[in-house]
């Protein structure tokens, strides 16, 4: 059974180093993992698209000696020998493939290009390792990496595929073949061969030709009828009514069915930190995300003009950084307070404008578990507010555990990610 490499590489992307990496960019560990979970696999597909090549090939039986897997988060960003390797295998599509990696794991295009060397880094280095360990020459490796193609498409996480990584058909799917049929003439003579093994020819009749002309225009006609038939019968078909059915959710108070079209959680696809303005000050955030659609709406008078709460009720601001750490409701990941900071500089400079904060979980685990995980979690945000000054503005907190959650618990935890999430909405 050929080996899994991505298995191989995944044991020096642990836990350890997700957490590392986090602090090191300012990012959240779930941002962080759903990157390596979408770089990987295309690292492992570069190298398998390039299997033959004596360059790769060089690069992994020598790096034994660079290091690389002793100091992945420091060592693999300025290494030439990871640079040249990327340079290698991906040619004029990494760019792209940061830009797409950065657009569905909500880090940014720095943190995707510095994950991408580690990553690679961690490659060369299991490789180079495994190599050495089994004695494998160069045809061995190349034939390691080739028996890769098969398996890489299928490890991407759900919302990736090859195609929408830049990186074309490296799915090792070999192109459909064309079968050559052998049209037989119906003027060359048909040899059969009887049960005695004897062989004769049975030459075709002139009346045969004729029936055969016979369907030439019959069989149209026949075609022809059955269409008139059809477009007949649809023409007379009483109109079917359609009865609108309302989603129960889109009444549910403080729902999340009904969310802004730029709502952070459907951020477009390059998620990079830009200056949102908030009055002359500049906030670090995404662009259309929370911080951009908060203080757009705010801007607009539409919470001024806001008759009542029902008006605002359904619209959420979902956080792009704040994560709590697994199971946690009181520890952050890092990289959260910077969001945290910005809601409250929102706040302070509409001093009228009140909030209520949302927590919600996956599906995974009991039920009554989670309302009381979200609702801690929802608490926990309020407190932080408070202490920061703003207290006054946020009315409420309320934890809905797994109800508007959308992935199965079966899911990997990288898919399930998007439903473990912490929101706010305006109030009145």
């Amino acid at each position: 059974m050929s080996l899994n490499v991505i298995d191989l590489i995944k044991g020096q992307l642990g836990p350890a180093l997700v957490s590392q990496a986090a602090t090191q960019y300012g990012e959240s560990e779930s941002g962080i993992s759903k990157a390596i979970s979408g770089l990987l696999p295309a690292v492992v597909g570069g190298m398998a698209n390039n299997a033959n090549q004596p360059a790769l090939l060089d690069a992994i039986t020598g790096s034994q000696s660079t290091g690389l897997l002793g100091n992945l988060l420091g060592g693999s960003s300025n290494n030439s020998l990871v640079s040249s390797v990327l340079s290698a295998i991906f040619g004029d599509k990494i760019n792209g493939l940061i830009n797409a990696v950065s657009g569905y794991s909500g880090v940014s295009n720095s943190t995707s290009s510095s994950l991408l060397n580690m990553v690679a880094g961690a490659a060369l280095g299991s490789l180079g390792k495994y190599a050495a360990d089994h004695n494998l020459d160069r045809n061995s490796l190349s034939g390691l990496l080739s028996d890769q193609k098969g398996i890489v498409s299928s490890l991407l996480p759900a919302g990736l595929s090859l195609a929408s990584l830049g990186l074309g058909n490296w799915g090792g799917t070999p192109d459909v073949a064309t079968e050559k049929v052998k049209v037989t003439s119906y003027d060359e003579p048909k040899v059969e061969v009887n049960r005695g093994g004897n062989t004769h020819v049975n030459v075709d009749r002139k009346d045969d030709n004729e029936a055969g002309s016979i369907w030439k225009w019959l069989l149209p006609l026949l075609l022809l009828a059955l269409a008139a038939w059809f477009l007949w019968k649809q023409c007379n078909k009483p109109a079917e009514q359609t009865t609108a059915t309302t989603d129960s959710t889109a009444v549910v108070t403080d729902s999340v069915s009904t969310m802004m079209p730029t709502d952070s959680a459907m951020v477009s696809t390059n998620k990079v930190d830009e200056d949102i303005d908030l009055n002359g000050v500049a906030l670090k955030g995404y662009r259309g995300g929370m911080e951009d659609s908060m203080i757009s709406f705010l801007k607009s008078g539409g919470y001024t003009n806001a008759a009542d709460d029902a008006v605002l009720k359904d619209t959420w601001y979902t956080f792009d950084k704040v994560n709590f750490k697994m199971g946690s409701s009181t520890e952050l990941e890092a990289g959260s307070q910077v969001q945290l900071d910005n809601l409250v500089a929102i706040l302070k400079a509409y001093p009228d404008a009140k909030i209520k904060v949302g927590g919600y979980t996956d599906k995974v685990g009991d039920e009554a578990n989670n309302v009381k995980l979200s609702t801690a979690r929802a608490n926990y945000i309020k407190s932080a507010l408070e202490k920061a000054g703003v207290g006054a503005q946020v009315i409420g907190a309320e934890g809905y555990g797994s109800k508007f959650a959308t992935v199965a618990a079966t899911a990997s935890d990288a898919e399930r990610a998007i439903d473990r999430k912490m929101a706010v909405r305006f109030a009145k």
